[in-house]
């Protein structure tokens, strides 16, 4: 099954999208993932992307059809795939269209800004291994320590309230309209978070029939 996972920054779209992939043995492939580690590294699409994401911006549709065209060519996505963080404008889902990458089904994850803002501020990562920590949810055990690793844990100038507020200004006039677009392509479902992580997936494994 061949999945995008839609929804504001925050929603939770990163941890749905692991939970899917591990019930339904596809991979995740995560824009977020693919740029930081591109920006780690220092190359220049890396670099190219940083200063966008850094203001809060989005980062221009022919970096992020590059690669995500690149990814979905290798040979663990054969079986299907669920996208987080792409499309995230009318201009990819076309431009996605265009390449023939088909897609079974969007789930639009619908949250309040409230919680997107206490959410957010309370993410952190590890500055070495990557790994996510929210200090409400999911805290490390040891604070700014990680557990997977022993890094220093930070938070990332993207999760900040100032750059969460832009970002949802972003969202809403770019990336809120795919909905439609999807839903008039009789590809979307929507669901609601309502309790924890395990509930949410519960009503996105439903609208999905599975």
């Amino acid at each position: 099954m061949n999945l995008i996972l839609l929804g504001a920054p925050g929603a939770g779209k990163g941890t749905q999208a692991e939970i899917l992939c591990k019930k339904l043995g596809i991979p995740s492939i995560s824009t977020g993932n693919i740029l930081r580690a591109a920006i780690k590294d220092g190359t220049p699409t890396g670099l190219k992307a940083k200063s966008y994401m850094d203001a809060g911006q989005l980062v221009p549709d022919e970096v992020i059809i590059g690669i995500i065209g690149e990814r979905l060519a290798q040979s663990d996505c054969a079986k299907g795939y669920v996208l987080d963080g792409v499309p995230r404008t009318i201009g990819q889902a076309e431009a996605m269209e265009k390449a023939g990458i088909k897609i079974d089904a969007v789930v639009a994850i619908e949250i309040s800004e409230e919680e997107i803002l206490r959410r957010m501020s309370g993410r952190r990562v590890c500055e070495a291994c990557g790994s996510s920590y929210n200090m409400e949810a999911i805290p490390p055990k040891v604070e700014g320590i990680c557990d997977n690793c022993g890094g220093k844990l930070i938070q990332r100038k993207d999760d900040t309230p100032e750059t969460v507020r832009e970002r949802l200004k972003v969202y809403h006039k770019e990336t809120a309209p795919l909905a439609d677009f999807y839903a008039e392509r009789g590809l979307l479902k929507r669901v609601s978070v309502a309790g924890d992580k395990e509930a949410t997936n519960a009503a996105i494994l439903q609208v999905l029939g599975l």
